[in-house]
């Protein structure tokens, strides 16, 4: 058998060029993801392009025999030999094991997404050029709602541009929008604009004038009951009052012209249920009334405003914490690295500590300062708030004691004078600390202390075997400039102990909700007392872990522990 037919390279070259195509085709769809491209189907492709043109130039330059001829029907054998099983394999493959290959919250997921299409392409067969134009404004409020959360007066422009928004919508003389403060159960006026006649009792030193009724209606706050705003945000029921002269929740100021009531449109923000406020809308006496349907585009357009401005909420709360938490964090990087590495030996004296950091919070520090040779200071503070500021508070207390501690002052006069330095500051009448200061001197083997606020002394007496407090409560430090606090001395011996802690400590709870007490605390050590203080803090800090379990440890504790020899 010969091939005669100088024509036969014509189609070939031709299959070869068409199956180049395609494959170029198919690689930019698998390179794109565009569409699945098997590799059979590749390979296949492939083995016709090789084939077809080895057959195409064999027939253009005369040479193609029986040989090349097999050749090309083995190769196209070969394809279908690869194609068919695989065109089986899918003719024959069940739909549901499609699902063992994707994870089933993946298909419901998608099945949801799909049903939602299906409910909203059915809405939009029912919906008029209206309708579309609030889903334009729906669109818009969205997108303003994104430039809301990066600045500090993004929110408030957001509520104005919602209530003007919706002002324009219904043609209305005055809008504004009242949000509920759930703390205390009032809500508040957050924007407003226009001429919106007031429908309640206006305060009977306010100038009846426009421009001082409307400034005082920008800033103004009311109950949940007595006035219209705080009862339909109450009922949740959107409302048209047409005939305000008839309806007793409506207030005629009067006799101004300006300040006639005339119809009011107010509809309740809802989320889940929950009102977040309310919008509200007036036009003015003489004009055309609101209309069912001004209430019906209003009501529309404050539910799409609702979720939009909770979505403001939820985010701007987020970046908040996130904020608070990285200051926290911080805060507590600080606080770790003034705590001391590890406890000086001290000649005569036993010290045992214990230092718990509560994530995020900073409030506890402890210091030691061998200062001189018949001076040993030992400080515990507890300072209130949290973060950068509170920390600021501890950085400046813990370095006017390092510094004052070296003079020859008593426990007290250094408490004074770090008051005075701490009240001087701007700040520090919103940031205060409790400080417990001893001066241990070890020639004389007395201990000279002075408190401010609540970090408690307590004095074990080896003699007898038992607890007294010695420290007494007073002004902490940074509240009262003129404070003067008093010191103290104690003398003691060997084997009494001296005890400081903050209030972490004692207040330490349990999944029950009980405290572990200062009882708890001074019982364990005194049944222990014969041990070494460094001992004696693990068993503290070993019973304080098993009383907690696994509830969540909400302050600093520190404590220490302080045993002569």
């Amino acid at each position: 058998m010969t091939f005669d037919n100088a024509y036969v390279y014509i189609p070939l070259f031709a299959i070869s060029a068409l199956s180049l195509g395609l494959l170029i085709l198919l690689l930019i769809a698998r390179k794109r993801s565009t569409a699945r491209v098997s590799f059979i189907t590749l390979a296949s492709n492939i083995i016709i392009i090789v084939s077809s043109l080895i057959s195409a130039i064999a027939s253009l330059t005369g040479k193609m025999g029986n040989g090349l001829f097999m050749f090309y029907c083995l190769s196209i054998f070969a394809i279908a030999f690869i194609l068919l099983p695989y065109g089986a394999m899918l003719a024959m493959f069940e739909p549901k094991k499609i699902d063992k290959l994707v994870p089933k919250s993946y298909n419901e997921a998608a099945l949801k997404a799909r049903d939602q299409i299906q409910k909203t392409e059915e809405k939009a067969k029912d919906l008029t050029e209206e309708d579309f134009s609030l889903m334009d404004i729906n669109r818009d409020f969205m997108a303003k709602a994104a430039q809301a959360y990066g600045s500090d007066k993004g929110y408030n422009n957001f509520l104005e541009y919602i209530n003007h928004t919706i002002r324009e919508q219904i043609n209305a003389d005055g809008a504004a929008i009242l949000m509920v403060d759930d703390f205390e159960d009032i809500i508040s006026v957050k924007a407003f604009e226009g001429d919106f006649p007031p429908p309640y009792k206006l305060p009977s030193d306010l100038p009846h004038k426009p421009v001082r009724v409307s400034t005082s209606f920008k800033f103004a706050t009311f109950p949940l009951q007595d006035n219209v705003f705080g009862e339909i945000a109450k009922s949740g029921r959107p409302e048209l009052i047409e005939k305000p002269e008839l309806d007793s929740r409506i207030y005629q100021n009067g006799p101004e012209e300006f300040l006639e009531c005339g119809s009011y449109i107010i509809v309740p923000m809802k989320i889940q249920g929950t009102v977040i406020g309310v919008t509200a809308f007036a036009r003015k006496n003489g004009s055309d009334k609101l209309t069912q349907s001004d209430l019906k585009t209003a009501s529309t357009l404050t539910d799409f405003a609702a979720a939009t401005i909770q979505n403001v909420i939820s985010v701007k709360d987020i970046i908040e914490k996130s904020e608070m938490n990285k200051e926290a964090e911080i805060a507590g990087r600080i606080q770790n690295k003034m705590k001391p590495e590890k406890l000086p030996a001290v000649k005569g004296l036993q010290l045992g500590s214990v230092w718990n950091q509560a994530e995020g919070v900073c409030g506890d520090f402890y210091d030691i300062i061998p200062s001189r040779k018949d001076r040993v200071s030992f400080i515990m503070g507890d300072i209130a708030g949290k973060g950068v500021n509170s920390m600021s508070v501890m950085t400046m207390i813990r370095a006017m004691l390092r510094l004052v501690v070296n003079t020859t002052q008593s426990a007290g006069k250094i408490l004074t004078w770090v008051n005075k330095g701490l009240t001087s500051e701007s700040f520090s009448t919103d940031h205060f600390g409790s400080v417990s200061l001893i001066n241990y001197n070890p020639l004389a083997k007395t201990m000279e202390f002075s408190t401010g606020g609540i970090v408690p002394v307590w004095y074990f007496d080896s003699s007898t075997s038992e607890f007294t407090q010695i420290s007494q409560n007073s002004d902490p430090l940074g509240v009262e400039k003129s404070t003067e606090y008093k010191e103290f001395v104690q003398n003691v011996k060997s084997g009494d102990i001296i005890v400081m802690y903050t209030d972490g400590v004692v207040e330490a709870v349990n999944s029950n909700g009980q405290q572990y007490t200062s009882d708890t605390l001074l019982n364990l050590i005194k049944t222990n007392h014969a041990k070494p203080s460094k001992e004696l803090a693990n068993l503290v800090k070993a019973d304080i872990k098993n009383f907690s379990g696994n509830a969540e440890q909400h302050d600093d504790q520190s404590l220490l522990i302080i045993k002569l020899q």
